[in-house]
């Protein structure tokens, strides 16, 4: 279970200390830093902010936290840690939150290997175990997770739209969570359903939510910075390059001061294809190359998206085109393997494309 923290404040670092169980003289301790300090980041809360050195050493302690640990630091943050009897027909008992809360890290392990049979495996485990009004707030909590992570696979998949979709699992998850007021896994619930949008093909309305979402103080920084990539890769797939540019050369900035290599090398990634579509292919060929160097295909989901989009690239100087289609034919391969039904249409199109004369089109 991945969480992070863009910046801390006493309010994060107290409810670090509440999730680990942790005394204030334990915790300070654990962290190295003075029992005064602990306690002037509890007394002044959202008022102070450790320094850059400590920012990262709190980094590393949430990291280290064991999922239900990590459900707890949501919680407290959320202002739901507090007793909540089962409703009628009694809920999960202690161990199975536990061997719940374990099986979502599981699935997120499966799902980030595109091993989408066993992670749905694991959800199915517990989405239909009790009924959800059965449940009290720390399962509704998992619940919700659960069914966001659903949601994922579906959408990798390209399960997008009607009754057994991405877009139903996300709404149902946003539901819940805004029923447990918690603002920001509600906020990355409408990101995820601005992704939707895009990958189902309504541009404007994807660009217009991304839009807002670059400036919801609900996400994290990379999260609003995701979102202001994905306003550009919306505003190219409709033919506005240049003012897609700007947009993602801000995302790149941003990630690399957050240091995160993987959405900085899908940044450089999409803004190659930003210059395949304006027709400068020099420069697209020379940030799809930048892409690469970032060493971030590791899964099979990214090294598809990124042989695609280098083979796109390819495609488009006569030169090239043996090589690119090569690449297509290697993208789609693992892309069937892989049951990646999204990303295999986009190089069907692609294909399709070079078929009627290199007309251009786009894909997520």
């Amino acid at each position: 279970m991945h969480v992070t923290v863009s910046e801390w404040s006493g309010v994060e670092a107290r409810a670090l200390r509440l999730a680990s169980r942790r005394s204030v003289r334990d915790f300070a301790a654990d962290l190295g830093v003075a029992v005064r300090t602990v306690s002037n980041w509890e007394r002044l809360g959202a008022g102070t902010t450790p320094r850059p050195d400590t920012q990262a050493i709190l980094d590393t302690a949430l990291g280290r936290l064991h999922p239900t640990a990590v459900l707890r630091f949501e919680a407290v943050l959320s202002g739901t840690e507090r007793p909540v009897a089962a409703r009628a027909g009694g809920g999960p008992r202690l161990w199975e939150y536990e061997t719940w809360a374990e099986d979502i890290e599981r699935a997120v392990l499966a799902a980030s290997g595109q091993n989408f049979a066993f992670a749905e495996s694991l959800l199915d485990r517990w989405r239909t175990r009790w009924p959800v009004d059965e449940l009290d707030d720390r399962g509704l909590h998992l619940f919700a997770r659960t069914t966001t992570l659903a949601g994922d696979l579906l959408r990798d998949r390209g399960v997008l739209l009607g009754p057994l979709s991405a877009s139903r699992s996300y709404a149902a998850a946003r539901s819940v969570f805004d029923q447990l007021g918690v603002p920001r896994r509600v906020a990355q619930l409408d990101l995820s359903l601005a992704v939707v949008r895009e990958m189902s093909g309504d541009l404007a309305g994807a660009a217009e939510a991304y839009g807002r979402l670059a400036g919801d103080v609900r996400l994290s920084l990379r999260d609003r910075h995701r979102a202001g990539l994905w306003v550009g890769t919306s505003l190219d797939k409709q033919g506005l390059h240049e003012a897609a540019v700007p947009l993602m050369r801000a995302a790149i900035v941003g990630f690399d001061a957050l240091d995160e290599p993987e959405d900085w090398g899908t940044a450089h990634q999409k803004l190659a294809l930003v210059h395949r579509g304006a027709g400068d292919l020099g420069e697209a060929a020379r940030m799809i190359e930048v892409a690469q160097s970032a060493g971030t295909g590791s899964s099979p989901m990214q090294r598809v998206r990124l042989g695609t989009a280098r083979g796109h690239i390819l495609l488009s100087d006569p030169a090239s085109v043996g090589e690119g289609l090569a690449l297509l034919n290697e993208a789609a391969s693992q892309a069937a393997t892989y049951g990646m039904s999204h990303q295999l249409r986009a190089v069907e199109r692609i294909r399709g494309s070079l078929e009627r004369g290199g007309a251009a089109v786009r894909f997520g």
